[in-house]
């Protein structure tokens, strides 16, 4: 007598453990992004209904506002040019010199260059706006006073010749976070017995360890540390209006793309328009997200 065979039961428990995450990520990422993609298509001042126009937004951002195409684009991929690269390469120097020092120092020192990017950065924008202040009480100024450098106050924040530069000192000064911490981690965890095989096989110097074996080691951290650059850069547009307090910032000196989307969706209501700049955002995000991917992904 043969005996029937039961049927097979799908396992569901492991989507129960992910239903959280899959809500969480569809209810915050994808519904909102699906949502400005829909909304850039239209006219919509947020009070009526919103009227489908194509791609006019797409078409006057490119074409009719001259203040996004000479003044935003550029600001913004100067900005991201110096502070992405900048901060990338810099979170890499400290976590490989902070490798070398014994643990305990290296464990207040890590501390100490991680705290900055614990703190919101409005928060920190006070505290670097008493310092750059225009007038004699300015930390800055104060000191250029006494030393004779300067005659009088300089308005820092306020003058376009010096307020993009503060905006890269100051969030260069706060990038080193999470992706700092996964690659000193990345670095710690390379088996030392690697380095001595190299040295065996030719490697002469420090330099050519880090090349061939340090950063190819380390592949995983250092894409981690790429996106998360990428992604705290354009995190950090808001920096230039929390120094120089307006929206938008003087003769558009320290305007991101962020901050135009804020200047159209929140100041003047044109969340139709604001929901197209949010989209090339996103775009121009992925891109360069693509570019890290192809630097330290896994190539198959």
């Amino acid at each position: 007598m043969r005996m029937k065979k039961k049927p097979n039961k799908r396992d569901y428990s492991p989507w129960m453990f992910l239903a959280p995450y899959i809500i969480f990520f569809t209810t915050f990422i994808i519904i909102p992004v699906a949502a400005a993609i829909l909304l850039s298509f239209t006219y919509f001042n947020a009070i009526e209904t919103p009227t489908f126009i194509g791609l006019s937004n797409y078409v006057g951002l490119i074409t009719q506002d001259e203040v996004f195409m000479q003044k935003i684009l550029p600001n913004t991929l100067t900005f991201a040019l110096i502070v992405g690269p900048g901060g990338y390469i810099l979170s890499f120097i400290l976590a490989w010199a902070l490798a070398q020092v014994p643990k305990r120092m290296r464990t207040v020192l890590a501390l100490i260059i991680y705290s900055p990017s614990m703190t919101a950065g409005v928060a920190m924008a006070v505290v670097w706006t008493i310092i750059f202040s225009g007038d004699e009480t300015g930390y800055l100024n104060s000191l250029l006073l006494t030393m004779g450098v300067l005659l009088e106050p300089i308005q820092w924040l306020q003058s376009p010749e010096y307020l993009m530069k503060i905006m890269i000192f100051v969030t260069l000064w706060g990038s080193m976070g999470v992706g700092f911490l996964a690659m000193l981690s990345g670095v710690l965890n390379i088996n030392t017995e690697i380095y001595e095989a190299g040295y065996i096989d030719g490697i002469n110097n420090r330099f050519q360890e880090i090349i061939y074996i340090t950063i190819p080691s380390m592949k995983p951290q250092m894409l981690f540390g790429a996106v998360m650059a990428v992604v705290g850069t354009f995190q950090a547009g808001a920096i230039g209006v929390a120094l120089s307090g307006a929206n938008p910032t003087p003769q558009y000196a320290g305007q991101l793309m962020v901050n135009h989307l804020e200047d159209y969706g929140f100041i003047r209501y044109e969340m139709g328009y604001a929901a197209a700049i949010s989209v090339v955002l996103l775009i121009v995000v992925y891109l360069f997200s693509k570019v890290a991917w192809r630097l330290f992904g896994e190539k198959d």
